[in-house]
């Protein structure tokens, strides 16, 4: 997403990209990003959180104000309240 973001912002329309891939995102380095440090496909929080959400929503909203200069990754400073599990790829083995 953050190579599109570049392309979009390139056409003269702004960007903002949450992510929940941090190493990623700072290789990419879009033109503005907030890292939230939730599992994959959760970027805007936990379901039906909808205070969460809408402080996320919010934070990113800002960033096009704030941000003048490319590349800007801000880190989301909340986690996600409960232990995740990974699959590992192998069968019986989460992380």
């Amino acid at each position: 997403m953050g190579l599109v973001c570049r392309v979009v912002e390139q056409a003269g329309i702004p960007t903002v990209c949450i992510s929940t891939g941090r190493d990623l995102t700072a290789q990419v380095k879009p033109p503005r990003s907030l890292f939230v440090n939730f599992p994959m496909g959760n970027n805007f929080g936990e379901p039906f959180n909808v205070d969460q959400q809408t402080a996320i929503l919010s934070r990113a909203l800002e960033l096009f104000e704030e941000v003048e200069t490319g590349g800007a990754l801000e880190d989301w400073l909340d986690n996600w309240p409960t232990p995740v599990e990974y699959f590992t790829g192998r069968s019986g083995t989460a992380v």
